[in-house]
């Protein structure tokens, strides 16, 4: 059942070519930089001064797939995956394809040894493994990721830099940088990814003004439109969404309900949340799907794993044209002993998710089926 929805309009889907676009509002353009598997577009740029904003595009028949996952680390230099990392999502893989893959890289690509954690911190975490490991990100399948989040930065300008060098090379685009938006192509459907976070390299995730700007921005770019944030605060007892600002360890996690919801006033056709290091709940907003948390995804002994610490789940949607949802399902994953991500045969982020969605959102909660279809009350 849980590649059957994505496959019945497989005959649409066409080659996917993919561009990393900056939006820039406040200075004078800048070149993108960003290199893909497929030959790169032109830059898009805002002008400056703005002229007046053109209408979106006409809407394209067709669907497109898109495929999400939480929070990623392939482990964390010395502590690596054994064969370098090969296989590290090979219990998964089956079940990311799409055309648009996205995933919450919780960390860097990087030999910078020099991290934001002084020599004696106990508290302090920071990760990075080495650039060739982002071949293993392509070769799963994953076609953007989010950079907008905690530890993008835990190794300074550099270890960012690295990263994103890293993931140029193999093809992936990202997202979450200050003003940066990836926009995917698939068939005659543009698509715009935009991350946020509520640290200084990111998407301000605080700033809801920010927020619908670039938001509408990508919106006047692309067809379909999705955003994914970092945010929330973490822990075994954060599966809940409630309303206001969340914080954690002195930090301001954003407002996730309010953040959503903005983004889809804004043009936002789906919102993807990752951070809490749990599941939580979904709902339906303005027709448009809410997922607040995929989870951990994958964590190679850097993560605190039991109960809902080590469930997670593939998103899988087909959105149309005009951003509608038109089918979706939650595949059910969790972690190994080690963080190795792996489908879940008892299949726990089904009942986790549709409790949390009914208890949160009432009848703004999306169903999820015993197979994981989700759908309307």
């Amino acid at each position: 059942m849980r590649g059957v929805l994505l496959a019945v309009r497989a005959g649409l889907v066409v080659a996917l070519t993919a561009v990393v676009v900056s939006l820039l509002v406040d200075s004078a353009p800048t070149p993108a930089v960003a290199k893909s598997r497929a030959p790169v577009a032109p830059s898009e740029k805002l002008t400056d001064p703005p002229k007046p904003a053109p209408k979106k595009p006409p809407y394209p028949p067709g669907v497109v797939t898109i495929s999400a996952v939480g929070d990623i680390v392939m482990g964390s230099t010395p502590v690596l995956p054994p064969d370098g990392g090969r296989g590290f999502f090979s219990g998964v893989a089956a079940d990311l394809p799409a055309d648009v893959v996205l995933g919450n890289l919780e960390g860097t690509l990087t030999t910078v040894d020099r991290s934001k954690c002084g020599p004696q911190s106990t508290d302090c975490f920071s990760f990075r493994t080495p650039p060739s490991y982002a071949r293993w990100l392509a070769q799963a399948g994953f076609t953007t990721l989010n950079l907008a989040n905690n530890h993008a930065f835990d190794f300074g300008a550099k270890g960012l830099a690295d990263t994103v060098k890293a993931l140029d090379k193999h093809g992936l685009t990202h997202t979450g940088r200050s003003r940066e938006v990836a926009i995917a192509k698939v068939g005659k459907i543009r698509v715009a990814t935009l991350g946020f976070a509520s640290y200084p390299w990111a998407n301000s995730l605080t700033d809801l003004a920010r927020v619908k700007s670039l938001v509408q921005q990508a919106d006047r770019r692309a067809h379909v439109v999705v955003v994914t944030a970092h945010m929330g605060a973490e822990g075994a007892d954060r599966q809940h969404v409630r309303r206001g600002a969340e914080q954690y360890l002195g930090e301001n996690r954003g407002d996730p309900m309010r953040f959503a919801r903005a983004a889809i006033d804004a043009g936002a056709d789906l919102v993807v949340g990752h951070g809490p290091h749990v599941l939580r709940g979904m709902e339906w907003y303005k027709g448009r799907l809410i997922a607040y948390s995929l989870g951990n995804f994958g964590g190679y002994k850097v993560f605190a794993q039991g109960g809902p610490l080590s469930v997670g789940g593939i998103l899988r949607v087909t959105l149309r044209g005009d951003g509608a949802f038109e089918a979706g399902v939650l595949v059910p994953t969790r972690m190994n002993r080690n963080g190795v991500p792996q489908l879940d045969p008892s299949e726990q982020a089904h009942a986790a998710v549709r409790a949390l969605s009914k208890a949160d959102f009432g009848q703004r909660a999306v169903t999820v089926s015993s197979t994981g279809v989700l759908g309307r009350r």
